[in-house]
């Protein structure tokens, strides 16, 4: 019986380390909203990240949150840095793409 079990519990754990090495390595997430507003103006505090501080939910979580700001003031190369308490952790994100009332890619 003990044997059974055994044998039984070794071939779970062999599934489950084959179903974790099949998955892949990266993973993206992607959001996407819609906004009610004139595009110029919604672009604008979006393309910059020093505007981000007037609606950034994650400021009110962590007032302590420290912030940098590197490459480009705005758009294309423009750098945002924080660093958080545990809710909001830590992070880096740039403006990699940037089309004028259309389209911004942050990575």
């Amino acid at each position: 019986m003990l044997n059974i079990i055994l044998i039984t519990l070794a071939v779970i754990v062999i599934v489950l380390l084959v179903i974790v090495a099949l998955q892949p390595s990266n993973f993206r997430v992607a959001r996407s909203t819609t906004i009610s507003g004139p595009a110029p103006a919604v672009f604008a505090q979006v393309n910059d990240f020093h505007k981000w501080e007037a609606w950034n939910p994650w400021g009110k979580i962590d007032p302590a949150m420290k912030q940098a700001y590197e490459g480009a003031p705005a758009g294309v190369g423009a750098i945002y840095i924080w660093v958080g308490n545990k809710e909001v952790g830590e992070g880096r994100m740039t403006i990699t793409e940037s089309h004028p009332s259309d389209l911004i890619r942050i990575r």
